[in-house]
C-alpha cells in the first residue's frame, strides 16, 4: 500500500469554479472552496482563478485550514512564442509556487489548442492540431529547457496530456516521453484524459510509472463520452454535460491504478480533478464521495 508519509491527497478547485467557463460556479468564493476541500478531508489543492494573487495571503488562508498547494497549471506556447518569453513566464510561475511551498508544476502546450473552443468537436473530425517533425523537435527541446529550470529550483515539471492539445493520444505521449530528458520532464498522469481519448490508462501508467511526477484522479462517464461523439460536442460541452466525475462515480477502474502506483512506491500527490457543473454536482458532496472512495480503495 501507499506510504502515508510520502503520498498526499489533494483536490482541484475546478469542481467549484471552472477556469475555462467562469460562469460555472461563479457564486462559489475562494474561502468557501478551500474550506469545503478541508472539510471533505483533503490536505492539498491546485490553484483556481479566484485564489489570492499574493502568495503570502494564499499561504495564510491555506495554513489556517491545514491545506497546501500541490501544483499549478502552466500554459506553455513553445510552438508560437519565443522560447525566452516562455522561460520567463515559466520562471515567474515557479516564483509563486515556491513562495507557497509547492514543488510540482503541470505544463500543457496550448499553441493551437481546441480545448477551450465551445463549437469545435473534440472527438470527431480532424480539428486537433498535429505537429510536424520540426515542431516536435522544437516542442521537446523547449520542454527540456523548462524542465531543467524546474529541476534546478527543486521542482518537477509534470506534463499534462490533455484532450484537444498536441499531446492527447498514447502515440503522442509516447513520442513526447521518448524525446524528452527523464531527468527534467515527468508525466502528469491523468486517468480521465487517457480514457476520454480512447486509450488504456492502466497500460499508459504501467509504461511510464517511473516517470510519473503528479497524478490526476479523474473518473469518466462513458455514456456521456458516447454522446460527445454522436453529437459532435466540444470539450467544454462535454464538461457541462457531466463527462467527468470523481473517482468511484464513473467507469474508470481505479483499483489496478492504485496498485501499480503503490507497487512502484510512488511519492507525491494524488489529486482529484473532476470538472463538473457545480449547479448539477454539489462540489462538497462530490468531494466527500471521492474522498471516501480513495480511503476505501487506496487505504489513504
Amino acid at each position: 500500500m501507499f506510504d502515508k508519509d510520502k503520498v498526499k491527497l489533494g483536490i482541484a478547485p475546478i469542481g467549484w469554479c471552472n477556469d475555462d467557463m467562469p460562469e460555472l460556479g461563479a457564486e462559489n468564493t475562494f474561502r468557501q472552496t478551500v474550506s469545503e476541500m478541508a472539510l471533505a478531508g483533503f490536505t492539498g489543492c491546485e490553484i483556481g482563478n479566484k485564489y489570492p494573487k499574493d502568495p503570502a495571503e494564499l499561504k495564510w488562508e491555506l495554513d489556517l485550514r491545514g491545506m497546501r498547494i500541490a501544483s499549478r497549471w502552466f500554459s506553455s506556447f513553445i510552438l508560437t512564442q519565443d522560447i525566452e518569453k516562455v522561460k520567463k513566464d515559466f520562471s515567474s510561475e515557479l516564483d509563486f509556487l515556491a513562495a507557497v511551498g509547492a514543488n510540482r508544476i503541470n505544463v500543457s502546450e496550448q499553441s493551437y489548442s481546441i480545448q477551450g473552443k465551445t463549437d469545435t468537436p473534440i472527438l470527431t473530425g480532424s480539428h486537433k492540431y498535429v505537429m510536424n517533425d520540426a515542431e516536435w523537435d522544437r516542442f521537446c527541446d523547449g520542454l527540456n529547457q523548462l524542465g531543467k529550470i524546474a529541476c534546478e529550483r527543486g521542482f518537477k515539471l509534470c506534463y499534462h496530456h490533455h484532450m484537444g492539445t498536441e499531446v492527447q493520444t498514447s502515440e503522442e505521449t509516447d513520442r513526447m516521453m521518448a524525446n524528452t530528458d527523464p531527468r527534467y520532464v515527468f508525466l502528469c498522469y491523468d486517468t480521465g484524459h487517457f480514457t476520454f481519448a480512447g486509450e488504456d490508462p492502466l497500460l499508459m501508467l504501467k509504461k511510464y510509472v517511473n516517470r510519473v511526477g503528479h497524478v490526476h484522479l479523474k473518473d469518466m462517464r462513458l455514456s456521456v463520452v458516447k454522446q460527445v461523439r454522436e453529437n459532435n460536442w466540444s470539450f467544454l460541452t462535454a464538461v457541462r454535460n457531466g463527462a467527468f466525475t470523481v473517482p468511484g462515480d464513473g467507469d474508470v477502474d481505479f483499483d489496478p491504478v492504485f496498485k501499480v502506483l503503490s507497487d512502484a512506491r510512488y511519492e507525491g500527490w494524488l489529486l482529484v480533478e473532476a470538472e463538473q457543473d457545480p449547479a448539477k454536482a454539489n462540489p462538497l458532496e462530490y468531494a466527500i464521495k471521492g474522498r471516501k472512495y480513495i480511503r476505501e480503495h487506496a487505504g489513504l
